[in-house]
């Protein structure tokens, strides 16, 4: 039978990760939020979310500062349960680490922090490794029993599924972005066009041409030189063009 009290309701946990999901404004958000979560399953814990950017661990997420430091401290010395997590896919638990002897230049540190026991969880997709969850326990040596451990393993699974769909969701918004931008500039440039032609009595293609050259010898953007034109010829900012619609 699950314990009460202090722990936090698995069922609770997944829906906050849900929630979560659907409110994703950004990446790192995201993460922030999902660590804070985490943590809150057993009292006295701390998260951090390790992934791999350019070839070097690093700590997107944390709910706190110890989980922080603690990361990071197993970046400087190059070794630890969270970088053999992320690394091997693997799960990695300190029972006690008062008496553990793995990874010496990394354990010392932590008892000096406080930290009695912990548990790294390799964040996979498609069977391979792209993350570790970090959980640092400052109650009790042993906090990490098998039930609880399972508790853990089903978070870091919900987290790993909900932060794909995540990093889909922001990388959805990152072009949508791109596109909005893209069809603003083109409504700049297109006032511009239009400008120089009612001028020059040119074609469409002439008055780019102008346009694109003057741009050239100036050194500047396209977009910057057409801004200029509109506003230097009636004295107002460019018209927005339509915004993108998915």
């Amino acid at each position: 039978m699950a314990a009460r009290g202090a722990d936090t309701d698995l069922v609770s946990v997944f829906a906050d990760v849900q929630s979560l999901l659907l409110a994703v404004g950004s990446l790192e958000a995201f993460l922030g939020d999902l660590a804070a979560v985490a943590a809150r399953v057993a009292p006295d814990t701390s998260c951090g979310i390790t992934v791999q950017r350019e070839g070097e661990p690093t700590t997107v997420a944390s709910s706190d500062q110890r989980a922080r430091r603690l990361d990071e401290t197993q970046y400087a010395v190059g070794d630890g349960p969270c970088l053999h997590s992320l690394h091997s896919g693997e799960a990695v638990q300190m029972p006690d680490v008062e008496v553990d002897t793995r990874w010496p230049g990394y354990v010392e540190q932590a008892r000096r922090r406080g930290l009695r026991s912990s548990l790294s969880l390799p964040l996979q997709v498609g069977g391979a490794p792209f993350g570790a969850m970090n959980l640092y326990s400052f109650a009790a040596p042993h906090s990490f029993d098998e039930q609880r451990r399972h508790q853990f393993e089903l978070v870091a699974a919900q987290a790993a599924g909900a932060l794909r769909l995540a990093d889909q969701q922001v990388r959805d918004t990152e072009v949508r972005d791109h596109l909005e931008q893209a069809l603003e500039s083109r409504a700049v440039i297109d006032q511009a066009i239009g400008i120089i032609m009612a001028q020059q009595h040119c074609s469409s293609t002439v008055a780019f041409d102008l346009l694109r050259r003057q741009s050239q010898t100036a050194h500047r953007r396209l977009r910057e030189v057409a801004t200029d034109l509109v506003v230097q010829t009636t004295g107002e900012p460019p018209q927005p063009g339509k915004p993108f619609q998915r």
